[in-house]
Formats: structure tokens, C-alpha cells, sequence
């Protein structure tokens, strides 16, 4: 027997007052009296348990805005992209002017419609330790994530991105990555975004060769510009954590695209993503707003020894029948002589104003020289040797 059925009971058998019940029991005497009016116009049933939900509620949204929520949610899902109730507020705001919904009634319609998935063991928020740089290109964190095309050979993914804004500087698809490849990679991202103060990465082989008691091309041409080398511990990926966690998103948006057939397939999708992610997505970590917005925001970071004036270009070239290679410095033409070993071969060069290195697709280094603005053209120097960077 429940207390309702009790207490009206114990008054209509032993006639006990229902100021005394109720004060006895610990509850309300006008409760006891809606029992008994209850009970005489329904009998047993009316000692029921009743919902409390009242028959109309001014502030519930309407069942048209419940629905697009529910459409909100579905389109980003399918997409691969972020669905939290926070995303969808965000997305409901640039659509509606008026009567948005809060996040907590967003996550109430997702949970009342069997979208979200309670997850009790999730590791709390306040048990991370969090680190930022305090201005835009401070630090740039960079790794390597593999990927699979649609017959399952294998890529990979080169990824910068700004640890302040969390922008995506630079995301390139590669068949298999070279340390060339990182620094092609790393002077495209500053040709638009400028030259960071710091660079973070993993002890991969592409970034570092202190393993090998060696250095790679990605050191010294961080070494040339001043930029800051700094590596996360041996098997902690959680220093390098914003990187990692992009990987993540992207990959859970590649995965629910048509599987690309090549590379340049999967360089479109992969520029898609970043599009979005960069300008639309907004961003948890950055009080929901984008990436791009941050990092616009604030001035930006530079290396200590950096010269501003400096152009910095990365161009690939053939060396010509002649054996010499040809750039323009200062409005003319420079001529670089490369010798007659070297006739049709193809190499790259980094020209940082009027240091120019010279390197075979492969890394090694073939020449090194300084243009003498007085000189149209540079002969072979006597005496060199190549060397492996």
C-alpha cells in the first residue's frame, strides 16, 4: 500500500484528523484533501499516480523547430562533422534571428529523441591540463596522419596547425612522406599565414635526426629562419594534442565522404574540410567561435631573428641543357651554374632573398650560394661536394 492509499485509509476508517495525518506523515494537508476528493469521484483509481506536467507550457518549442533540430543534427552526422547541442545553437543562430533555443533544450530534444548517447565513464573535462600560446603563429603544431583511397593504398597527411587560433595552416596529401615534403608543405602554409615563432612536432624521422646523431632539411631550414624547434616527449602524444585531435576530426569527416580514387580526390575533400573548419565550424576550445576568428583577432608572433623584408619562395625547376638554373632576383634574371653532371635534372630551391640552397627531389643538398646583385650570372663553384641534410 502507498502513502496516498494509507493516509486516506487511516482518515476514513479510524476518522484521524487530517491535520494530525499530515503532520505525522510530513506532508501537505491540502495534498491529503485532493486524496480524498479523488478518491470520492474515482474511486481507488484516482489514488493513482499522476504525471505533474502541466497541460500547457508557453515557453516549449514548437514541434517545427524540434524538427529542424533533428535535421541539424542528422545533416552534420552524416557529414562527419561536430552534431554536439552546442554546434547545432551556432548553426540555429545564423539561420534564425529570433526565439533560439538554448543549449541545454537542444541536448533535452537530442536526448527526448534518442540521439545522444549517455557516456558515464568519459573522462571529466577539469582532469585535463590545458596549454595555449598567447598569440596567433607563437607555435605551430605539426604531425603525420595516415589514410587509406578507395583501393586501400595508403597516404598521408601533412598537417600544420596554429596552437593559439587552432586554424588549420596547412593540410597536403602525400603518397609517402619525405622530409622535402614537410618543408614544401611548411613554406606554402607561411607564404599565407607568415613565419611562425615555434614549431612543435613529435620525434618523427621527416622532423628531426637527433636519433641519428644528424640533422634533416626541416631542422636547418628552421634553424635558417629562426624558428624555434621544440619536440614532444617519446610515446606522449598528449604534447602535441591539438594536432592529434584534428587528425581525428578530420578523418571522421573523411570517412563518411565517397571514398577517393586518388590523391587529388582526397586533396579536394580534404581542402573542403578545412574550408569549413577554418571559417564556419565553430570551435568548443575558442568559446564557439572559428578558428579564423581567433586568429584574426590578435597580432601575430614572428621569430626573434627574422628580417621582414626577407621574400621567402620554394620553387621547383629542371637544370637545362646548359647545366645552370635560372631565377629572378631584384627584377632580373639570375643564371646558376649547376655544372654538366647535372643536365635535366630535376631539383628544388629554397630562396630566402638572396640565399638560395639548391636540392635534388630527394633532400640532397647540391649548392649553396649567396646572388651578388652586380652578377647576372653565378658559375659553378670549384671545390664543393654534395651533402645529405
Amino acid at each position: 500500500m502507498d502513502k496516498a492509499r494509507f493516509l486516506v485509509e487511516a482518515h476514513l476508517r479510524e476518522g484521524r484528523p487530517v491535520l494530525e495525518l499530515a503532520a505525522e506523515h510530513g506532508v501537505h494537508h491540502s495534498w491529503i484533501y485532493r486524496l480524498l476528493a479523488r478518491y470520492e469521484a474515482e474511486g481507488p483509481a484516482g489514488l493513482e499516480p499522476r504525471s505533474r506536467r502541466p497541460n500547457t507550457s508557453p515557453t516549449a518549442i514548437s514541434s517545427a523547430l524540434e524538427e529542424q533540430i533533428v535535421r541539424i543534427r542528422k545533416q552534420l552526422a552524416e557529414e562527419g562533422l561536430d552534431a554536439g547541442p552546442q554546434t547545432i545553437h551556432v548553426h540555429l543562430s545564423r539561420r534564425r534571428s529570433r526565439n533560439v533555443p538554448s543549449v541545454s533544450t537542444i541536448a533535452r530534444v537530442l536526448r527526448r529523441r534518442g540521439l545522444v548517447v549517455p557516456e558515464p565513464r568519459k573522462r571529466p573535462k577539469s582532469s585535463y591540463i590545458r596549454f595555449e600560446a598567447e598569440l596567433p603563429n607563437e607555435c605551430w603544431q605539426t604531425d603525420v596522419t595516415h589514410f587509406a583511397l578507395a583501393d586501400g593504398e595508403p597516404v598521408e597527411i601533412i598537417n600544420f596547425l596554429d596552437d593559439h587560433s587552432r586554424l588549420c595552416v596547412a593540410s597536403v596529401v602525400v603518397a609517402v612522406t619525405k622530409t622535402t615534403d614537410v618543408v614544401r608543405v611548411f613554406h606554402q602554409a607561411r607564404a599565407t599565414f607568415g613565419t611562425p615563432a615555434s614549431v612543435l612536432s613529435d620525434n618523427g624521422a621527416v622532423y628531426t635526426g637527433k636519433y641519428r646523431l644528424g640533422r634533416v632539411l626541416f631542422e636547418s631550414e628552421l634553424d635558417r629562419l629562426g624558428v624555434a624547434f621544440k619536440h614532444s616527449k617519446p610515446n606522449h602524444p598528449q604534447t602535441c594534442g591539438k594536432v592529434e585531435r584534428f587528425h581525428q576530426t578530420l578523418k571522421k569527416y573523411l570517412l563518411r565522404q565517397r571514398p577517393a580514387r586518388s590523391i587529388a580526390q582526397l586533396q579536394a575533400q580534404v581542402d573542403r574540410f578545412v574550408r569549413y573548419y577554418n571559417e564556419e565550424r565553430p570551435h568548443r576550445s575558442l568559446d564557439r567561435r572559428t578558428p579564423k576568428d581567433v586568429y584574426d583577432a590578435k597580432v601575430k608572433a614572428y621569430p626573434r631573428h627574422a628580417d621582414p623584408d626577407t621574400q621567402f619562395r620554394l620553387r621547383r625547376d629542371r637544370v637545362d641543357f646548359c647545366g645552370k638554373l635560372t631565377v629572378r632576383y631584384e627584377g632580373r634574371l639570375r643564371h646558376i651554374g649547376m655544372g654538366a653532371p647535372f643536365k635535366g635534372k630535376r631539383v628544388q630551391m629554397l630562396i630566402a632573398g638572396a640565399e638560395v640552397r639548391v636540392l635534388s627531389l630527394d633532400g640532397d643538398l647540391l649548392r649553396t650560394l649567396t646572388l651578388d646583385p652586380a652578377r647576372d650570372y653565378h658559375p659553378q663553384t670549384m671545390g664543393w661536394t654534395s651533402t645529405m641534410t
